[in-house]
């Protein structure tokens, strides 16, 4: 896939076609399941655009989707389930029809990748506890509360029975321990550097000296950290804030600056990081205002800044950010102003034009190669194929077991897993066609691919087979001698 990329079409098929572990960031902006229809404003630029965002479980949910999350991740079917016993059919429909896809974006997702799912209150409780199963819990990092607008922060009196409704929620999620973020915001209003910074220096550089060197008196007297330095005995008894070397690689640097008997520590404006952000973002500029510039009348738009902030945190310059329901392309723009490369997915067919108007109202393309512009609308790539995988399909195993009997699934309506197993029992017998040891109950037997998904096989497509659990656990695993000798302990076990 080549930078800046913009796939038309369902995102689950385009997922499935981006190889393992090969992008750093994902913004996703799905449908909210709001049973509710969306459409563009007629004279804006994103005129046509519209999406259904209602979810039936007989018209929306694919069988495969059914049998692959049962299969392979069980904890995930669990969530859905309760899902559908609590809030019904529909609800489980929209969390089968996205969990499939966030599986994906899993998936391809670096190890110190992050996700950011950006949702409101309507279906957010069951999407938290279905990300917790693929994620894991141990790598949620935050839910972000974000405030679209200021103007709806009142109720409404034709609504008395709630507060009124003006914040989205935004599940960040690590892809390991090793996901590492920055959450700082730069501070680059001059007004604010000159509140924050109100010194300058011989140089014209902007300090404060809000950083005082010694310990104060509640912190309790500290002996270590009480010495004479450079002509000045400690005053306090707390001692110093830092030891005898850190004055010494701070007072080098020009942190520290003594004047006759007077002594002070700077600290600049050009060291500052940023502002430390917590999880509540209400700043006025990261609200899309009736008036904005950048509004392209699309029906569910996000700021640019509120893109930028995510990008800023969880990217470096260079690296991939993936936005699978890419919309009027806020994803796209602002990684392209941040040096980021980008892909973007969405069944809108108007979804490619818009990028390139917006990246040019943005100064970052122009349709002349010679205008000394950073980009061109030729470099801007637009495809409906799926990229095709140079992972080897995700291949990372040889299978330890060579069964040659399957069966081929006869046509007509798709069989659900259940009546697969029923057949196969029907025709083979209560025999693991792995090891060939027959059971008496057929609940011992696991339905299982001939070519597994993982190797490239697909549902209903490929050969299937009853296995017993360990066959089953081996035929997935490396061929490892460590491997086999599992196997050959629990067939021995099976035996006894």
């Amino acid at each position: 896939m080549p930078n800046r990329t913009l796939f038309h079409g369902d995102n689950l098929d385009f997922l499935r076609g981006v190889n393992t572990g090969c992008v750093d960031l994902i913004y996703a902006d799905p449908p909210f399941n709001k049973n509710k229809d969306f459409h563009a404003t007629p004279d804006s630029i994103s005129a046509g655009a519209r999406f259904t965002d209602r979810w039936r479980w007989d018209t929306d949910v694919h069988q495969d989707w059914v049998d692959a999350i049962k299969d392979d991740w069980p904890g995930v079917w669990k969530v859905i389930e309760a899902a559908r016993a609590a809030s019904g059919d529909d609800m489980a429909a929209f969390q089968c029809w996205l969990g499939v896809r966030i599986l994906e974006m899993h998936r391809v997702l670096r190890d110190n990748g992050s996700l950011y799912l950006h949702l409101d209150h309507t279906a957010h409780a069951w999407t938290k506890a279905l990300m917790d199963a693929i994620f894991g819990r141990n790598n949620f990092r935050n839910t972000i509360s974000w405030q679209r607008t200021a103007s709806a922060a009142k109720g409404s009196q034709h609504r008395p029975k709630q507060w009124g409704n003006n914040t989205d929620t935004i599940l960040f999620y690590a892809r390991s321990a090793s996901t590492r973020v920055n959450p700082r915001e730069p501070l680059t209003d001059p007004v604010a550097q000159a509140r924050k910074f109100p010194k300058v220096d011989s140089n014209g550089e902007r300090y404060n000296t809000a950083t005082p060197l010694w310990c104060s008196a509640s912190q309790g007297p500290r002996p270590n950290l009480c010495f004479e330095w450079r002509g000045f005995v400690n005053p306090h008894p707390s001692g110093w804030r830092l030891s005898r070397a850190r004055l010494e690689e701070e007072y080098k640097a020009g942190r520290i600056v003594i004047d006759g008997k007077h002594i002070e520590r700077r600290a600049y404006l050009s060291d500052y990081a940023g502002t430390p952000l917590g999880d509540n973002w209400g700043d006025s500029n990261l609200m899309l205002g009736s008036q904005a510039t950048e509004r392209t009348g699309y029906p569910t738009q996000k700021p640019l800044a509120l893109l930028e902030r995510i990008i800023k945190a969880s990217s470096n310059v260079g690296d991939f950010v993936l936005d699978p329901f890419a919309g009027c392309a806020t994803t796209p723009v602002a990684a392209e102003k941040l040096g980021r490369q980008w892909i973007g997915i969405d069944i809108w067919h108007g979804a490619h034009e818009i990028v390139l108007q917006r990246l040019a109202s943005e100064g970052l393309a122009t349709p002349n190669t010679d205008a000394g512009r950073l980009l061109t609308f030729g470099d801007v790539h637009y495809s409906t194929s799926p990229p095709i995988r140079t992972d080897n399909q995700g291949r990372n195993f040889k299978a330890s077991l060579h069964v040659t009997v399957g069966m081929i699934e006869p046509p007509g309506r798709k069989m659900s897993r259940e009546e697969m197993k029923e057949r196969l029992v029907g025709l083979h017998g209560q025999v693991c066609q792995g090891c060939n040891r027959f059971f008496d109950d057929p609940l011992y037997l696991e339905l299982d691919h001939n070519t597994p998904r993982s190797d490239g096989g697909l549902n209903h497509i490929s050969n299937r087979l009853l296995l017993c659990g360990p066959c089953n656990r081996i035929k997935s695993n490396t061929l490892t001698l460590s491997g086999l000798r599992r196997r050959n302990r629990e067939l021995g076990r099976m035996s006894r």
